[in-house]
């Protein structure tokens, strides 16, 4: 627990909460209900191990900011994430009552041993050593089930190293959901399916050139051109597989159950550079599939070809 001016407000309250749950507690010297919720909360700081920050803000000394958040009568307790308020209320609380509120805005223990094996297997990534990011984010996957991010880093990686039958026993629940699965992991779907496709129908003989061959003869041959995209997919050639979708869908938007609008998206979607985590400012790329030949730059050259090609299918499709 700490006491809060105006004078530490901003990095005591705003800038932790883009990192942890911040409660804060409009309270007064006079206030006796104030003296009852008061020892509770400093009680469920601890026993919530650092999962939430809990402050004290002295309504009477402190008007400037509870003015600020609309603080009309005391004890009032505010919860900020990522600078925001996102909940509150007025009055004294049960303690079970608080556990409940807090327990519904900050993470479970399972979800913070999640977030730092996944850390720590980017780091690992990072360092070359694939291995040992794929077990890392294995054993996180393992404690927290239903953490997307988790689950589509470790079958990204897994897809990228080969590791087919893995990465078809990871994906498969969550394209299992119902009424249907998120993007991303359908995204993935269509990813691993040109690998299985590839693996199990061209051959090692066949070349990129007697497809360009067969397009040659027929502009609209559209099964040689998605295959082709399929093997750029494979080989991460992911430029070049867009531009031949691209072709099917200036040609025949319907075709294949607009198949290949479909893997169009989804190459999108993998090239897309992730969200940053609160707190985190947006970097170049990280954590995306990387272009082969593109190098960092400030001004983020994948975010910029990603939505380069979002325009183009937007103007074919309109």
């Amino acid at each position: 627990m700490i006491n809060v001016t105006i004078e530490n407000f901003e990095p005591e309250v705003i800038a932790a909460s883009m990192t942890t749950p911040v409660l804060v507690d409009f309270w007064a010297p006079w206030c006796g209900p104030c003296k009852v919720i008061g020892p509770m909360l400093e009680k469920l700081e601890a026993e919530f191990e650092g999962r939430f920050k809990l402050v004290k803000i002295d309504s009477d000394q402190q008007q400037e900011i509870a003015t600020a958040f609309g603080v009309k009568s005391i004890p009032t307790c505010i919860l900020l994430k990522d600078g925001r308020p996102v909940d509150g209320f007025t009055g004294a609380l049960p303690e079970g009552k608080l556990r409940e509120f807090i327990a519904r805005h900050v993470p479970t223990t399972q979800a913070l041993e999640a977030d730092a094996e996944a850390d720590e297997a980017q780091a690992l990534l990072a360092a070359g050593d694939t291995d040992a990011a794929i077990e890392r984010l294995q054993q996180a996957l393992a404690q927290q089930p239903n953490n997307d991010d988790v689950r589509f880093d470790l079958i990204k990686l897994l897809l990228s190293s080969s590791e087919i039958e893995a990465a078809q026993e990871a994906l498969a629940p969550a394209m299992a959901r119902q009424p249907k699965p998120l993007l991303r992991f359908a995204a993935l779907q269509v990813w691993l399916d040109a690998i299985v496709y590839v693996a199990g129908t061209v051959q090692d003989s066949v070349t990129l050139e007697e497809f360009d061959e067969k397009i040659a003869a027929n502009k609209r041959d559209f099964d040689a051109r998605f295959a082709k995209a399929r093997i750029l997919m494979v080989r991460g050639e992911w430029t070049a597989a867009l531009d031949e979708l691209l072709e099917i869908v200036m040609r025949d938007k319907q075709w294949n159950e607009e198949a290949a609008r479909k893997a169009f998206v989804a190459i999108l979607e993998l090239l897309s550079p992730p969200a940053p985590k609160p707190g985190e400012a947006a970097g170049p790329a990280a954590g995306a599939i990387a272009l082969s030949g593109k190098s960092a730059a400030p001004e983020d050259p994948q975010r910029a070809l990603v939505s380069s090609y979002r325009r183009r299918l937007s103007m074919m499709l309109n």
